[in-house]
């Protein structure tokens, strides 16, 4: 064993003769190759992948604004708004040698009443319209007809079931006008996403807010590389981008850019949960793995081997069978990235048609971070065996590891005191920092059950040891096997537990703040009706509901986001994402209570003044008088003084505004909807007549609460991260316990022979499985119940979570039975072999 060749020889035997316990390290590592594989493809397209253009299709160079944030040392944020060009870049970017001309486009939602459906929003479809000019960016040649010229002519596309000369509605923003269709276009390769209108510029510039400023310009060059163009662009005019290429889509798509970052931080975070949840699993695998063979460690350390040798051996060993595993878990790991994305569309986290990147990189990042996670598992694994003294080895081999030492229990100790300390977080710090303080505190419970697991095993069993010692043979068995072997009994529990603590802290804290998010919309909005249209309101649309006979206030709120600058502890420079809403204070005593705590809406004034939420007050340190730095949805410095401060953040928004401010910020320049407030005898009346006008009509009490669809999508993202691990977990409990069970093939095999029947072990391991089902349960709930009980208490004041019930019980109810499953499986395996049989199969 002196040499690398008698090392070699060594690990070899062991690989040959021991093929049961790696088999379980092997699957481990697999799964995680294939996971970390898979989440891979997801960071590496957000960096490399995208959306490819459709109306942008037939120009050589698109050139838009930046829509990101950048953010030194992080990932940039993506601003939900379209950034304004500068007035003088199609002019500027046309004097550039090679440019032929330059096309300037502009987007414009629109709804079209369907001429055979009821009046009303139901009954309308959205459409972009555009300027007649930008018709050459796609490729759209007259089919029939002319140009629009008129204010009241507009051209459509093949297909779309309108024909030259017929009479359409077209509202913006809750207005209707009347247009007459003047001509049909079509395209080489037709724009599958949306229905597109054309119409004169002139019209174009009348029903922007923003007075027809260009949000896209599409560079058509002569003569040159494209690129070269770009290039030229982008060194000249360093403020803007110019993209060729499929990369085209990310300016033409305003979700091209924040599916990029979205997909990064997924991707990003995913790969490190999935590292740590491996590194247990692969530990406690590995740890399962060299029990079964301390007899040929002990032999090992009584002959000579030096610690460095056993962990040499281990670690070789480890190295060699994860190799293998990794390499054929990368194949796998791109067909799960397809997975991912189809679950991330269905949640509308991403878009469908953005396109994955399956580069190298994955696999390589694969190969490297789990072969680095599986030597360290091997490290830990081998660090008991490798320092014990030969004869204590050999005493070992026979009887087992003694209990965990005093230090053991004393670090276990003092990380679950952490532990409940970060659950206490959401005490002082709300919002979401709360449920990352949440999912901290339930991974310094499970790293705390980890090192006490032992212990703790041996508590629970002597507790229980009494009554199952006197209810018959098999309990009597059952309950002398795991004090015995507490260290056996650990590692097939706490995979069980980490599955069921995780997924109750995953599922729990998002919906704890969705449900207080709900309570604070419902309570906060006292008007009487909620009036929307599908393109948005505009001011004109609000004041024709003022004026209603019957309305008594009529409020327009504008939705945005902003995104504000802040510092962390040690002084380095934060930018988080905050929803922005857009009020009329002085319209809204009636409509919108948002529980003021300080100051008063009513001094909302320009855009130099903002109220902001008790949560973001806490998490900014902001109070009246303080400054709120950052960025506007479309980019546009904020610097804004607090005038309010307001408790219901979860149900409307972190930041309130002005809401003519924020709609000068928008991409649309509309209002969202509109709260209206009417005499009680006046409400049908009401009613009938805002929908008579095409208008979107319901209860005030159905308000959601601000920013539920990036709610929705996180819990969406929560859930299929969730799904991942706990799939992982579950094939852990399935390979743990099986092993686990395996090992002791001459302990049955032996009660057999010294005259227990079949029937009598087969009854000791069902009890042996409950226990283990029963405990496991029990400490993963009790490691959820600090962090979600934190959550609760900070978010909502209650001290009971408002957890999803059935989620809830599917979680602890599964974990069970697949750890009551798993331990079936591997008693049933384990005696098929003769027990005169596996007593001479081995020393």
């Amino acid at each position: 064993m002196s040499g690398t060749l008698g090392l070699s020889r060594l690990v070899g035997a062991d690989l040959r003769h021991h093929r049961g316990s790696f088999v379980g390290v092997a699957v481990a590592v697999f799964v995680a190759s294939a996971l970390v594989t898979g989440l891979g493809v997801l960071v590496e397209s957000g960096i490399r992948g995208g959306l490819a253009p459709e109306r942008y299709a037939a120009v050589d160079v698109v050139v838009g604004a930046p829509q990101q944030v950048d953010v030194p040392e992080d990932l940039p944020v993506p601003l939900r708004e379209r950034v304004p060009l500068p007035a003088d870049a199609a002019r500027d970017i046309a004097a550039l040698p090679g440019v032929d001309r330059v096309v300037a486009d502009v987007t414009i939602p629109l709804s079209l009443q369907d001429a055979g459906a009821d009046a009303g929003a139901g009954g309308s479809v959205l459409v972009e319209a555009h300027p007649w000019p930008s018709t050459a960016l796609t490729g759209f040649e007259l089919r029939e007809g002319q140009e629009p010229a008129a204010a009241d002519e507009v051209v459509v596309t093949a297909g779309s079931g309108l024909a030259v000369g017929d009479a359409v509605v077209l509202a913006h923003g809750g207005v209707p006008s009347e247009y007459r269709v003047v001509g049909e276009v079509a395209a080489p390769v037709m724009p599958e996403r949306g229905a597109h209108v054309f119409l004169s510029e002139r019209r174009i510039d009348q029903l922007d807010p923003h007075e027809g400023a260009a949000q896209a310009l599409g560079v058509f060059v002569s003569g040159v590389d494209p690129e070269q163009t770009a290039g030229a662009i982008r060194e000249a005019f360093p403020d803007l981008i110019a993209r060729t290429g499929d990369a085209r889509g990310d300016v033409e798509f305003l979700d091209s850019g924040a599916a990029r970052s979205t997909l990064v931080a997924i991707g990003s975070a995913f790969v490190g949960t999935c590292i740590l949840v491996a590194m247990f699993i692969v530990a406690g695998t590995l740890s399962l793995s060299v029990q079964s063979r301390r007899r040929d460690y002990a032999l090992l350390r009584a002959v000579g081997a030096s610690p460095s040798q056993v962990h040499a051996l281990v670690a070789r060993e480890v190295l060699w069978v994860s190799a293998v595993a990794v390499l054929l878990g990368i194949a796998p790991g791109y067909l799960l990235s397809t997975v991912l994305q189809a679950a991330f569309v269905s949640g509308g986290v991403i878009p469908g048609d953005f396109a994955l990147a399956t580069g190298p990189l994955p696999a390589v990042g694969a190969v490297l971070l789990v072969l680095a996670s599986a030597w360290g598992a091997a490290r830990i694994a081998a660090a008991r065996v490798a320092k014990l003294d030969p004869v204590e080895a050999l005493r070992e081999s026979a009887t087992g590891a003694p209990a965990i030492g005093l230090p053991r229990i004393i670090t276990g100790i003092v990380l679950a005191a952490a532990g409940i300390s970060v659950s206490t977080v959401p005490l002082v710090v709300r919002g979401q920092v709360a449920a990352g303080a949440a999912a901290g505190a339930a991974m310094l419970l499970i790293v705390a059950l980890a090192v006490l697991g032992p212990w703790l095993v041996s508590l629970s069993v002597r507790l229980v040891g009494t009554v199952l010692r006197r209810s018959s043979c098999a309990g009597f068995l059952a309950s002398a096997n795991a004090a015995a072997h507490s260290r056996r009994l650990a590692s097939a529990i706490l995979p069980v537990a980490l599955g069921i603590g995780l997924g109750l802290v995953q599922i729990g804290a998002p919906s704890i703040i969705a449900a207080e998010a709900a309570t604070q919309a419902s309570a906060g909005v006292i008007a009487d009706l909620r009036v929307a249209a599908p393109s948005g309101l505009s001011p004109e649309a609000v004041d024709v509901i003022r004026e209603t006979p019957g309305v008594i206030e009529a409020s327009g709120v504008a939705l945005s986001a902003a995104v504000v600058d802040s510092f962390d502890f040690e002084g380095k420079l934060e930018r988080a994402e905050h929803v922005l809403q857009g009020v009329d204070p002085e319209n809204i005593a009636h409509s919108l209570d948002l529980r003021v705590r300080e100051g008063s809406l009513a001094d909302l004034d320009g855009i130099a003044t903002v109220a902001v939420s008790t949560d973001a007050a806490q998490t900014l340190g902001l109070g009246i008088g303080g400054t709120v730095v950052g960025h506007l949805g479309d980019g546009s410095p904020l610097k804004a003084t607090v005038v309010a401060v307001y408790e219901r953040g979860l149900g409307f928004g972190d930041l309130t505004m002005a809401a003519e401010e924020v709609r000068a910020h928008t991409t649309t320049g509309l209002d969202s909807f509109a709260l209206v407030a009417v005499d009680e005898a006046a409400t049908g009346e009401v009613r009938a007549a805002l929908e008579a006008r095409g208008l979107l009509v319901t209860d005030g009490s159905g308000q959601e609460a601000a920013g539920a669809g990036a709610h929705a999508q996180n819990g969406w993202v929560n859930l299929v991260a969730l799904l991942v691990i706990l799939g992982y977990i579950a094939i852990a409990v399935v390979n743990t316990l099986v092993m686990a069970t395996g090992e002791r093939s001459r302990e049955l095999a032996l009660l057999q022979l010294i005259g227990s029947s079949r029937g009598q072990v087969r009854s000791m391991m069902r009890i042996e499985a409950v226990l283990v089902a029963v405990i496991a349960m029990v400490f993963g709930v009790v490691v959820a119940i600090p962090p979600l009980i934190g959550v609760s208490m900070g978010i909502s004041g209650q001290p009971i979570p408002a957890l999803p019930v059935l989620g809830s019980f599917l979680i602890v109810g599964a974990m069970g039975v697949l750890a009551l499953v798993a331990m079936w499986v591997g008693t049933t395996a384990t005696m098929r072999t003769r027990p005169i049989d596996e007593i001479g199969s081995r020393q």
